[in-house]
Protein backbone atom coordinates (compact mmCIF):
# COMPACT_ATOMS: atom_id res chain seq x y z
CA UNK A 1 0.00 0.00 0.00
CA UNK A 2 1.68 3.33 -1.23
CA UNK A 3 1.65 6.41 0.65
CA UNK A 4 -1.63 8.25 0.88
CA UNK A 5 -1.80 10.64 -2.08
CA UNK A 6 -4.08 13.39 -1.06
CA UNK A 7 -4.84 14.85 -4.64
CA UNK A 8 -8.12 13.13 -5.02
CA UNK A 9 -9.37 13.69 -1.89
CA UNK A 10 -12.00 16.17 -1.52
CA UNK A 11 -11.20 19.12 0.64
CA UNK A 12 -14.49 18.64 3.01
CA UNK A 13 -14.26 14.50 3.17
CA UNK A 14 -12.66 13.51 6.50
CA UNK A 15 -10.03 10.67 5.66
CA UNK A 16 -8.03 9.81 9.50
CA UNK A 17 -4.34 10.17 9.36
CA UNK A 18 -3.96 6.51 10.11
CA UNK A 19 -5.73 5.34 6.97
CA UNK A 20 -3.75 4.15 4.23
CA UNK A 21 -4.89 4.97 0.20
CA UNK A 22 -3.23 3.51 -2.42
CA UNK A 23 -3.02 5.83 -5.77
CA UNK A 24 -5.34 7.34 -7.52
CA UNK A 25 -8.21 7.26 -4.55
CA UNK A 26 -10.83 9.50 -4.92
CA UNK A 27 -12.35 10.51 -1.76
CA UNK A 28 -16.01 12.65 -2.19
CA UNK A 29 -16.92 15.70 -0.25
CA UNK A 30 -18.30 14.70 3.32
CA UNK A 31 -17.40 11.52 3.19
CA UNK A 32 -15.41 10.24 6.48
CA UNK A 33 -12.94 7.35 6.16
CA UNK A 34 -11.92 6.26 9.62
CA UNK A 35 -8.62 4.33 11.25
CA UNK A 36 -8.01 0.87 10.17
CA UNK A 37 -8.64 1.56 6.69
CA UNK A 38 -7.13 0.23 3.90
CA UNK A 39 -8.34 1.59 0.24
CA UNK A 40 -6.82 -0.07 -3.11
CA UNK A 41 -5.45 2.05 -6.16
CA UNK A 42 -8.54 3.35 -7.73
CA UNK A 43 -11.03 2.94 -5.72
CA UNK A 44 -13.92 6.20 -5.99
CA UNK A 45 -15.56 6.44 -2.87
CA UNK A 46 -18.40 9.45 -3.75
CA UNK A 47 -19.83 11.65 -1.14
CA UNK A 48 -21.83 11.14 2.33
CA UNK A 49 -19.66 7.50 2.77
CA UNK A 50 -18.44 6.27 6.31
CA UNK A 51 -16.27 3.91 6.20
CA UNK A 52 -15.22 2.30 9.73
CA UNK A 53 -12.10 -0.30 10.13
CA UNK A 54 -10.74 -2.22 10.61
CA UNK A 55 -11.63 -2.65 6.47
CA UNK A 56 -9.35 -3.54 3.43
CA UNK A 57 -11.18 -2.38 0.01
CA UNK A 58 -8.90 -3.22 -2.55
CA UNK A 59 -8.26 -2.15 -6.22
CA UNK A 60 -10.91 -0.26 -8.50
CA UNK A 61 -13.92 -0.12 -6.61
CA UNK A 62 -16.71 2.26 -6.58
CA UNK A 63 -19.36 3.30 -3.54
CA UNK A 64 -22.06 5.40 -3.75
CA UNK A 65 -23.20 8.33 -1.36
CA UNK A 66 -24.84 7.40 1.63
CA UNK A 67 -23.56 3.88 1.67
CA UNK A 68 -22.07 2.77 5.66
CA UNK A 69 -18.79 0.26 5.18
CA UNK A 70 -17.11 -1.70 7.93
CA UNK A 71 -19.57 -0.50 10.99
CA UNK A 72 -19.65 -2.42 13.57
CA UNK A 73 -22.52 -5.20 13.88
CA UNK A 74 -26.31 -5.23 14.75
CA UNK A 75 -25.62 -8.77 16.84
CA UNK A 76 -26.11 -8.63 20.79
CA UNK A 77 -23.12 -10.35 21.35
CA UNK A 78 -20.83 -8.00 19.91
CA UNK A 79 -18.73 -6.30 22.41
CA UNK A 80 -16.14 -4.41 20.47
CA UNK A 81 -14.34 -6.82 19.45
CA UNK A 82 -11.78 -5.58 16.74
CA UNK A 83 -13.32 -7.60 14.13
CA UNK A 84 -12.81 -7.40 10.17
CA UNK A 85 -14.46 -6.32 6.74
CA UNK A 86 -12.62 -7.46 3.19
CA UNK A 87 -14.10 -6.35 0.10
CA UNK A 88 -12.22 -7.55 -3.00
CA UNK A 89 -11.54 -5.98 -6.85
CA UNK A 90 -13.75 -4.13 -9.02
CA UNK A 91 -16.91 -4.42 -6.94
CA UNK A 92 -20.11 -1.87 -7.67
CA UNK A 93 -21.38 -0.58 -4.34
CA UNK A 94 -24.49 1.70 -4.92
CA UNK A 95 -26.67 4.05 -2.89
CA UNK A 96 -27.78 3.73 0.78
CA UNK A 97 -25.69 -0.12 0.99
CA UNK A 98 -24.54 -1.41 4.72
CA UNK A 99 -22.24 -3.84 5.09
CA UNK A 100 -21.42 -5.12 8.52
CA UNK A 101 -18.19 -6.69 9.93
CA UNK A 102 -17.98 -10.07 11.53
CA UNK A 103 -17.91 -11.45 14.95
CA UNK A 104 -15.79 -13.69 17.20
CA UNK A 105 -18.82 -16.31 17.59
CA UNK A 106 -17.57 -16.76 13.67
CA UNK A 107 -14.21 -16.16 11.97
CA UNK A 108 -14.24 -12.71 12.68
CA UNK A 109 -14.51 -11.18 9.48
CA UNK A 110 -17.30 -10.37 6.52
CA UNK A 111 -15.99 -11.00 3.13
CA UNK A 112 -17.01 -9.66 -0.11
CA UNK A 113 -14.95 -11.05 -3.44
CA UNK A 114 -14.29 -9.59 -6.60
CA UNK A 115 -16.59 -7.90 -9.73
CA UNK A 116 -20.13 -8.35 -7.45
CA UNK A 117 -23.03 -5.30 -8.24
CA UNK A 118 -24.79 -4.79 -4.91
CA UNK A 119 -27.64 -2.67 -5.89
CA UNK A 120 -29.64 0.38 -3.43
CA UNK A 121 -30.43 -0.37 0.02
CA UNK A 122 -28.80 -4.07 0.16
CA UNK A 123 -27.61 -5.13 3.79
CA UNK A 124 -24.91 -7.63 3.86
CA UNK A 125 -24.50 -8.60 7.84
CA UNK A 126 -21.89 -9.60 9.69
CA UNK A 127 -19.61 -13.00 9.03
CA UNK A 128 -21.41 -13.17 5.55
CA UNK A 129 -19.09 -14.14 2.67
CA UNK A 130 -20.29 -13.07 -0.84
CA UNK A 131 -18.38 -14.64 -3.62
CA UNK A 132 -17.22 -13.22 -7.56
CA UNK A 133 -19.38 -11.69 -10.05
CA UNK A 134 -22.80 -11.91 -8.06
CA UNK A 135 -25.84 -9.18 -8.37
CA UNK A 136 -27.38 -8.35 -5.04
CA UNK A 137 -30.49 -6.60 -6.37
CA UNK A 138 -32.08 -3.47 -4.28
CA UNK A 139 -33.22 -4.19 -1.04
CA UNK A 140 -31.65 -7.51 -0.70
CA UNK A 141 -30.84 -8.27 2.31
CA UNK A 142 -28.75 -11.11 4.39
CA UNK A 143 -28.73 -12.16 7.83
CA UNK A 144 -25.72 -12.88 9.44
CA UNK A 145 -23.20 -15.98 8.44
CA UNK A 146 -24.57 -16.56 5.28
CA UNK A 147 -23.13 -17.38 2.43
CA UNK A 148 -22.82 -16.51 -1.58
CA UNK A 149 -21.44 -18.54 -4.37
CA UNK A 150 -20.10 -17.04 -7.14
CA UNK A 151 -22.09 -15.88 -9.72
CA UNK A 152 -25.44 -15.76 -8.11
CA UNK A 153 -28.18 -13.49 -8.42
CA UNK A 154 -30.43 -12.18 -5.87
CA UNK A 155 -33.38 -10.33 -6.45
CA UNK A 156 -34.89 -7.48 -5.30
CA UNK A 157 -36.33 -7.43 -1.65
CA UNK A 158 -34.54 -10.87 -1.48
CA UNK A 159 -34.11 -11.56 2.32
CA UNK A 160 -31.81 -14.57 3.81
CA UNK A 161 -32.23 -16.35 7.11
CA UNK A 162 -28.78 -16.54 9.12
CA UNK A 163 -26.79 -19.53 8.35
CA UNK A 164 -28.04 -20.46 4.90
CA UNK A 165 -25.99 -21.04 1.86
CA UNK A 166 -26.71 -19.35 -1.57
CA UNK A 167 -24.80 -21.92 -3.68
CA UNK A 168 -23.20 -20.77 -7.27
CA UNK A 169 -24.95 -19.89 -10.19
CA UNK A 170 -28.16 -19.48 -8.10
CA UNK A 171 -31.07 -17.05 -8.43
CA UNK A 172 -33.83 -15.61 -6.48
CA UNK A 173 -36.97 -14.60 -7.71
CA UNK A 174 -37.71 -10.72 -6.12
CA UNK A 175 -39.26 -10.58 -3.37
CA UNK A 176 -38.07 -14.45 -2.17
CA UNK A 177 -37.67 -15.28 1.65
CA UNK A 178 -34.46 -18.09 1.79
CA UNK A 179 -35.10 -19.66 5.01
CA UNK A 180 -32.83 -22.85 3.77
CA UNK A 181 -30.03 -23.18 1.52
CA UNK A 182 -30.35 -23.26 -2.20
CA UNK A 183 -28.45 -25.65 -4.04
CA UNK A 184 -25.83 -24.84 -6.66
CA UNK A 185 -27.99 -23.77 -10.30
CA UNK A 186 -31.19 -23.43 -8.90
CA UNK A 187 -33.91 -21.07 -9.54
CA UNK A 188 -35.77 -20.18 -5.98
CA UNK A 189 -38.81 -18.08 -5.53
CA UNK A 190 -41.54 -17.72 -3.14
CA UNK A 191 -42.21 -17.13 1.06
CA UNK A 192 -40.54 -19.26 1.81
CA UNK A 193 -38.58 -19.89 -1.11
CA UNK A 194 -39.23 -23.25 -3.17
CA UNK A 195 -37.29 -24.67 -6.07
CA UNK A 196 -38.44 -23.50 -9.55
CA UNK A 197 -35.98 -25.36 -11.62
CA UNK A 198 -32.38 -24.57 -12.69
CA UNK A 199 -31.34 -21.01 -13.95
CA UNK A 200 -30.80 -22.44 -17.72
CA UNK A 201 -31.01 -18.86 -19.02
CA UNK A 202 -28.00 -18.13 -16.77
CA UNK A 203 -25.50 -21.07 -17.13
CA UNK A 204 -26.72 -20.39 -20.97
CA UNK A 205 -24.95 -16.79 -20.90
CA UNK A 206 -22.00 -18.31 -18.99
CA UNK A 207 -21.21 -21.00 -21.98
CA UNK A 208 -22.25 -24.16 -20.15
CA UNK A 209 -22.64 -26.49 -23.16
CA UNK A 210 -26.19 -28.46 -23.66
CA UNK A 211 -24.96 -31.60 -23.13
CA UNK A 212 -23.67 -30.41 -19.43
CA UNK A 213 -27.27 -28.85 -18.74
CA UNK A 214 -28.84 -31.63 -19.82
CA UNK A 215 -26.73 -33.77 -17.11
CA UNK A 216 -27.60 -31.20 -14.49
CA UNK A 217 -31.36 -31.08 -15.44
CA UNK A 218 -31.08 -35.17 -14.50
CA UNK A 219 -29.03 -34.10 -11.42
CA UNK A 220 -31.53 -31.84 -10.48
CA UNK A 221 -34.40 -34.78 -10.75
CA UNK A 222 -32.43 -36.75 -8.50
CA UNK A 223 -32.70 -34.40 -5.85
CA UNK A 224 -36.24 -33.17 -6.38
CA UNK A 225 -38.33 -35.73 -8.04
CA UNK A 226 -37.02 -39.16 -6.28
CA UNK A 227 -38.56 -38.53 -3.54
CA UNK A 228 -34.48 -38.85 -1.40
CA UNK A 229 -33.30 -37.66 1.49
CA UNK A 230 -30.57 -34.75 0.93
CA UNK A 231 -28.00 -37.53 1.78
CA UNK A 232 -29.35 -40.33 -0.36
CA UNK A 233 -29.38 -37.52 -3.42
CA UNK A 234 -25.53 -36.90 -2.50
CA UNK A 235 -24.96 -40.55 -2.61
CA UNK A 236 -26.99 -40.84 -6.16
CA UNK A 237 -25.47 -37.93 -7.66
CA UNK A 238 -21.65 -39.11 -6.57
CA UNK A 239 -22.23 -42.32 -7.67
CA UNK A 240 -24.06 -41.69 -10.76
CA UNK A 241 -21.92 -38.16 -11.70
CA UNK A 242 -19.39 -38.01 -9.50
CA UNK A 243 -16.27 -37.44 -12.22
CA UNK A 244 -18.72 -34.86 -13.86
CA UNK A 245 -16.76 -31.27 -13.02
CA UNK A 246 -19.82 -29.50 -12.99
CA UNK A 247 -22.38 -31.40 -10.73
CA UNK A 248 -19.73 -31.55 -8.09
CA UNK A 249 -20.43 -27.73 -6.88
CA UNK A 250 -24.39 -28.80 -6.52
CA UNK A 251 -23.25 -32.24 -4.80
CA UNK A 252 -20.85 -30.05 -2.29
CA UNK A 253 -23.64 -27.67 -1.75
CA UNK A 254 -25.95 -30.54 -0.47
CA UNK A 255 -23.03 -31.66 1.25
CA UNK A 256 -22.62 -28.42 2.98
CA UNK A 257 -26.73 -27.84 3.60
CA UNK A 258 -26.56 -27.57 7.83
CA UNK A 259 -30.02 -26.13 7.67
CA UNK A 260 -31.44 -28.46 4.89
CA UNK A 261 -32.32 -27.53 1.48
CA UNK A 262 -35.27 -25.76 0.38
CA UNK A 263 -37.83 -27.78 -0.96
Amino acid sequence: MATTDWSGIHPQAIVHPSAKLADNVTIGPWTYIGPDVEIGEGTEIMSHVVVKGPTVIGRNNRIFQFSSVGEECQDKKYAGEPTTLTIGDNNVIRENVTIHRGTIQDEGKTCIGNDNLLMAYVHVAHDCVVGNNTILANCATLAGHVSVGDYAILGGGTMVHQFCNIGQHCMSAGGSIVLKDIPAYVMASGQSAQPHGLNVEGLKRRGFSKDVLLTLRRAYKVIYRQGLTTEQAVEELSKSYGDVAEVRPLIDSLRNAHRGIIR
